[in-house]
């Protein structure tokens, strides 16, 4: 989150050409590599609602400040007094990286999310952010804002609809037809009065195949995620144990499930990311559980500081390999890789070592393997 400066002048305000400056703000966008950039008040009663029912659900799990922040995520005028508006913005971040369904259905392989290959997506928005708020700045002087990408109680999604980015999937997640769903949001708020775009429309129909994708039955509705069984809710998000009910469908996936955007048809438009902070690092797009099972912590922190995937820590970064190894082919070189983990001090990650080797021991479970 960046600091707000001071709002803009009443006598100023009335000397802006507020219009002009909504497309100046979408051009700069562009320049400073934002795919889209759309433009919204702060009004989402019906969002609101969804988001109350889905917290009385309990479908948050234990993402305790999804509850503790309550309304004010639909709320922006409450998070940051004085904002009139919202400039949502979208950055794409495919980039080349091995076939995901080749690397899922290999088992001796770690399969990661597109979005985390790279740098941190955070600190690559937020920079971009802070550029467009400083020429925005430059071209009508000190304004009140506050940029956020994924960073605080603030309902991305349904901003980028209200501003004409995409809609809301299926699958919970912002689809745009010229870009499928592989993309960033962003937001700045701000004081500005700015005309606002039109939304976006809903163009899924009557396909849900995202739905019949998912390897945990998370998508319990169309619109409706229930965080519980969701692996990326799993794999990162989630403290503790991971259900033992639901670790032998998460398969390979250490950290994420992209199955939902793979099996939409409107990624077949998505575009790759020209950024170069978003490209592979560590060889993450294929590579072998037994390797990264094999990392120790100092390792783990020198290679992954600054990709998203370092905040979820060493502990449970094991435990999800532990997880994708007990779904892997039985093979002497997985059985020695959970081994020497046998006794590793953490007592989460010995419990999940303890059901990967059982999964191994049974017999005519690990044939299976072997042959699948």
């Amino acid at each position: 989150m960046i600091a707000g400066m001071q709002g803009v002048s009443a006598r100023r305000s009335t000397e802006i050409d507020f219009h002009a400056l909504a497309r100046d703000i979408k051009r700069w966008g562009g320049e400073l590599g934002f795919q889209g950039v759309g433009i919204t008040d702060c009004e989402m009663p019906e969002a609101e609602a969804r988001l109350l029912e889905w917290l009385a659900l309990g479908r948050h799990g234990e993402m305790d400040y999804m509850a503790r922040h309550g309304a004010k995520r639909a709320r922006p005028a409450e998070l940051v007094p004085g904002t009139l508006r919202i400039i949502a913005v979208r950055m794409n971040y495919l980039t080349e990286a091995r076939e995901s369904w080749s690397v899922i259905r290999d088992g001796t392989r770690a399969f990661v999310s597109r979005y985390a290959l790279g740098r941190d997506y955070h600190k690559v928005l937020r920079r971009r952010l802070q550029q467009l708020a400083d020429r925005i700045a430059a071209a009508v002087g000190e304004f009140r804002y506050r940029a956020f990408t994924d960073s605080a109680p603030v309902m991305e999604v349904e901003l980028a609809r209200k501003a004409g980015l995409g809609w809301r999937g299926k699958h919970t997640l912002a689809l745009a037809r010229e870009a499928g769903s592989w993309f960033f949001l962003g937001e700045l708020y701000t004081d500005l009065p700015l005309p606002v775009d039109a939304p976006a429309e809903d163009h899924c129909g009557t396909c849900e195949r995202c739905i019949r994708v998912c390897p945990t039955g998370a998508i319990v509705a169309p619109y409706q995620l229930d965080a519980r069984r969701c692996i990326s809710y799993l794999t990162i998000e989630h403290p503790g144990a991971i259900p033992q009910a639901l670790r032998p469908a998460i398969g390979n996936r250490v950290y994420g499930c992209d199955d939902c955007q793979l099996a939409c048809p409107w990624n077949r438009f998505a575009r790759k990311s020209g950024e170069g902070d978003f490209a592979v690092r560590n060889g993450l797009d294929d590579v072998s559980l037994v390797e990264l099972f094999g990392w120790s912590e100092a390792t783990f922190h020198e290679r992954l500081l600054g990709s998203a995937i370092h905040r979820i820590g060493y502990e449970r970064w094991l435990r999800n390999l532990a997880v994708g190894l007990g779904n892997a082919p039985t093979s002497p070189k997985v059985i020695a890789a959970l081994e020497a983990r046998r006794d590793d001090p953490s007592a989460l990650v010995r419990e999940h070592v303890q059901w990967a080797l059982a999964r191994h021991a049974d017999e005519t479970g690990g044939l299976q393997r072997k042959g699948g």
